[in-house]
């Protein structure tokens, strides 16, 4: 068995993520959103999809950046799915 590593709990069923050279013990993924994924610069949120990045610094959505002053990222409202 394995300590996860944000919540402490020895679990059968642990897993590892790879990255950055480092590795992570995870019992969830609710644990690993919270210790990899990184926070949205205007609002706070964990970013778990693919979010939006200008000038070094990350957002959620393209609202987000726009609230902080980043007028060049659009969200693709009204793109279709095939």
């Amino acid at each position: 068995m394995a300590r996860c590593e944000v919540c402490g709990n020895d679990y059968d069923m642990t897993f590892e993520v790879h990255a950055m050279g480092g590795v992570h013990t995870f019992d969830s993924f609710e644990c690993a959103i919270q210790r990899m994924a990184p926070s949205c610069e205007h609002c706070g949120c964990r970013i778990i999809g693919h979010g939006v990045e200008a000038n070094g610094h990350w957002y959620c959505c393209a609202h987000c950046a726009r609230e902080k002053g980043v007028s060049q990222l659009v969200d693709r409202v009204g793109a279709g799915v095939r």
